[in-house]
């Protein structure tokens, strides 16, 4: 029953946590809006969750066999980072930093927004779930 639960939630978890992956790498451009050569960086969301629940599939489809007690475990959820890409900027500055503080707020809030709502459909989901498993 668990793991059915588990598996139900799963996607809305690796959506969170790669929300939160990429709100951290936006605030860390903007911090970083005035040092010089510091190039923004970003990653392609949709592609990074893809990834991310591929890779949750495959790991919970297939159970790791260990021989020696000293193996290392094997852990769900995100284990790696998503790729980080260098942005492109519209005009960099002289100093060679790429980071458009516009272009940023505009992806911060818009992320911002986005986890929010995720968190709002998770919230309800999971009500829902509560709700089924009740008696009557």
């Amino acid at each position: 029953m668990i793991d059915r639960l588990s598996a139900a939630l799963n996607f809305d978890r690796e959506a969170l946590g790669l929300r939160n992956q990429r709100q951290q790498v936006l605030a860390n451009n903007i911090a970083n809006a005035d040092t010089p050569n510091y190039k923004a960086r970003d990653f392609d969301f949709s592609r990074a969750l893809a990834q991310a629940t591929a890779r949750t599939a495959a790991q919970s489809s297939i159970a790791l066999a260990t021989t020696s007690s000293r193996h290392l475990s094997a852990k769900s959820g995100i284990t790696s980072g998503a790729d980080l890409l260098y942005r492109v900027p519209d005009q960099p500055s002289l100093d060679g930093n790429t980071v458009s503080m516009d272009q940023e707020r505009t992806r911060f809030t818009d992320n911002a927004v986005r986890y929010q709502a995720a968190l709002t459909l998770l919230n309800s989901r999971i009500r829902g779930l509560k709700s089924a498993m009740q008696p009557e």
